[in-house]
């Protein structure tokens, strides 16, 4: 598993490559989201070993929060952990990184792990509830099932 402030400076550091502007915090939460459902499509093995929490506008990581408001990620990923997440990163910035965070929000709210974690929670409210990881493998397991029922009729 991966360190967590790893994956979080990698994103910060490749996002700004290729977009010359530093990510916005709630694009933030969101890749780190898909990173760690890509990794469980992919892998079939979480990322990162953290906790995200389902607020009103989408999967929040607490210690990306503080993190990200502190301006304490890493400034460098090595090479070798850049290399194992390759794979996965390589899917999360040709499928969202270019949307916007708006956009991302509303993505995640189709997400079953999401919904699940706003039970009892009125909408407009961030809440606390923490978001089940077999509730994000089950939304893996249906992107995967979907990725593959594509690739066999040649739509990939």
């Amino acid at each position: 598993m991966e360190d967590l402030m790893n994956i979080a400076s990698y994103i910060c550091n490749r996002y700004t490559d290729e977009y010359g502007a530093e990510i916005d915090e709630m694009k933030l939460h969101k890749l780190m989201y898909f990173a760690q459902r890509e990794s469980l499509i992919q892998d079939r093995k979480p990322l990162f070993n953290a906790v995200f929490y389902g607020w009103k506008y989408g999967p929040i990581l607490k210690e990306i929060r503080v993190a990200y408001r502190n301006k304490t990620f890493y400034t460098n990923v090595s090479a070798e952990v850049c290399n194992r997440i390759a794979h996965i990163m390589d899917k999360i910035f040709e499928e969202y990184a270019g949307k916007d965070s708006w956009s991302l929000s509303r993505l995640t709210h189709g997400e079953y792990a999401w919904k699940n974690s706003r039970i009892g929670i009125p909408e407009g409210e961030n809440g606390d509830n923490p978001m089940d990881l077999d509730d994000i493998r089950k939304d893996a397991d249906r992107i995967r099932e979907r990725r593959e029922m594509l690739l066999q009729f040649g739509l990939s």
